[in-house]
């Protein structure tokens, strides 16, 4: 809920305005009757990241990016053995 606050008043609450801000209140202070700005809470701070962490953690095969071959991959996803199968007849069993 948003509570519309005159600049002149904003002025002398502003310490009451920041606790209901605080507290999750949404203030709309005005000017002549003309909303002019908000005082809304902050975003929490989220965790801070630290480039590094988990050096000497986590392992990559040296042959990560090396492209597979395309009977592989299907065997991978299907979980079956295309042995006397040609990649066309292996991606066919796919898609039925």
């Amino acid at each position: 809920m948003s509570e519309k606050i005159n600049i002149d008043e904003a002025t002398e609450r502003l310490s009451q305005l920041v606790d209901l801000v605080e507290a999750g209140e949404e203030i709309i202070i005005a000017r002549g009757g003309q909303p002019v700005a908000r005082l809304v809470p902050c975003p929490a701070p989220g965790v801070e990241r630290k480039p590094g962490r988990m050096r000497g953690r986590i392992r990559i095969g040296r042959d990560f990016d090396e492209p597979l071959p395309g009977e592989a991959i299907v065997r991978r996803l299907k979980g079956t053995s295309s042995v006397g199968m040609t990649t066309d007849e292996t991606l066919a069993l796919t898609r039925k």
